[in-house]
């Protein structure tokens, strides 16, 4: 027995002895500092570059940042069709550095050929360099058929876009629904930027509109989705809209294997979830090491000041870099009060911040822009 050895003395030392080869033998733990932040390579897999301006480029190369821009369907943004041209300009300029992911209007979707004419103009998108493709929450919480109903992302009418998606092995970045706060009012929500956002859009506010579909309804229909197409390689923007809880997101990456999440303006969530317990954010981060991708939603637009936009995207990727990778006492506008970082170790930072994004989508990293390299 072990009791009865180490009273023997001769055992005593030998127990000790393997003790330490034992310990010395594990591996040991890297972190990397705040200052390292711009020697290490970074890809932010959620951008919209809506301008040919080039600021917010030139300080994500300052940065070490590549960037996915990604078209959108949004009546805030220019057309679809503005977005793409946009970004096939910027990527040819910046080959290493911007890569992009492809979307497709909803006008018009009742057409008997508009499925044709979508998955046409995916497959140039394709052959062009994208690296996914963007389906926005317009679809669930804006379009609708002629007979007044909401089109919802899994309806069958559908079916033939996602089955291209599926069969072509394209990521499909998911954003559907809106995040939990959208159902609450303003002053219950956890976040300021939610505040601060659905204040201004009261059209996507959901407490406003008792008549829409639910965030269960929202949640579910995507969910369907996916249980429709098993092979699809999803990336939940934004979290996939379960920012509010670490345990909805582990059991949701659990049930579906081949999906990822991108942290997309949610950074506040995991945050105010650090506040009230840091040791789970941190173990759902570490458990999921490679089903998670930094994100920002850093916007250029025709109107900004886009000096202003490189600078607060700096100031944005320093402190979630901060947060991440420290364990300081943070403050950020997103939330009232004093969170700790999460001081991960630099193997997940790689995979978060790198490695993952350029797992899932084949090209983000810049070494093809073939069809044939995108379906790796």
């Amino acid at each position: 027995m072990i009791t009865s050895a180490l009273r023997e003395p001769g055992r005593v030392v030998g127990c000790i002895a393997l003790v330490v080869l034992v310990a010395s033998c594990q591996p040991q733990e890297k972190y990397y500092s705040v200052e390292e932040f711009a020697r290490i390579k970074k890809i932010d897999a959620h951008t919209h570059l809506n301008t040919l301006d080039t600021t917010l480029i030139e300080q994500a190369i300052a940065d070490n940042f590549e960037l996915l821009t990604i078209n959108v369907d949004y009546p805030d943004f220019p057309p679809v069709g503005t977005q793409y041209d946009a970004a096939l300009a910027l990527k040819s300029k910046y080959p290493d550095t911007v890569h992009f992911a492809a979307s497709f209007s909803s006008d018009g979707w009742e057409d008997p050929d508009h499925n044709a004419r979508v998955i046409a103009s995916l497959k140039e998108a394709r052959q062009q360099g994208a690296v996914a493709v963007k389906v926005w929450k317009n679809i669930g919480m804006d379009v609708r058929d002629s007979d007044g109903q909401l089109l919802m992302v899994d309806d069958a009418r559908l079916d033939p876009i996602f089955a291209f998606l599926e069969s072509s092995n394209i990521p499909f970045i998911g954003h559907q629904g809106e995040p939990h706060n959208c159902w609450l009012p303003l002053d219950e929500m956890t976040v300021n930027n939610d505040r601060e956002y659905f204040q201004e859009h009261p059209q996507y506010h959901m407490f406003l509109h008792p008549d829409m579909p639910s965030y269960a309804d929202q949640m579910s229909a995507r969910n369907r989705r996916l249980e429709k197409n098993p092979g699809l390689r999803f990336v939940g923007a934004h979290l996939a809209s379960l920012e509010w809880s670490v345990d909805e997101m582990s059991a949701f990456l659990d049930r579906f294997p081949r999906a990822s999440l991108d942290m997309a303006a949610r950074f506040g969530q995991l945050q105010y979830q650090s506040m009230r317990d840091s040791a789970r954010v941190r173990e759902f981060m570490i458990k999921y090491q490679d089903r998670l991708m930094y994100a920002t939603d850093a916007t250029t637009l025709a109107e900004d000041d886009n000096r202003e936009v490189a600078q607060a995207a700096h100031a944005k990727w320093i402190a979630d870099w901060l947060y991440l990778t420290s364990d300081e006492s943070i403050m950020v506008p997103e939330i009232d009060g004093e969170f700790t970082g999460l001081k991960l170790p630099s193997s997940v930072v790689d995979k978060i911040y790198y490695s993952n994004a350029k797992a899932v989508f084949a090209n983000v990293c810049g070494q093809t822009s073939s069809a044939e390299g995108c379906t790796k």
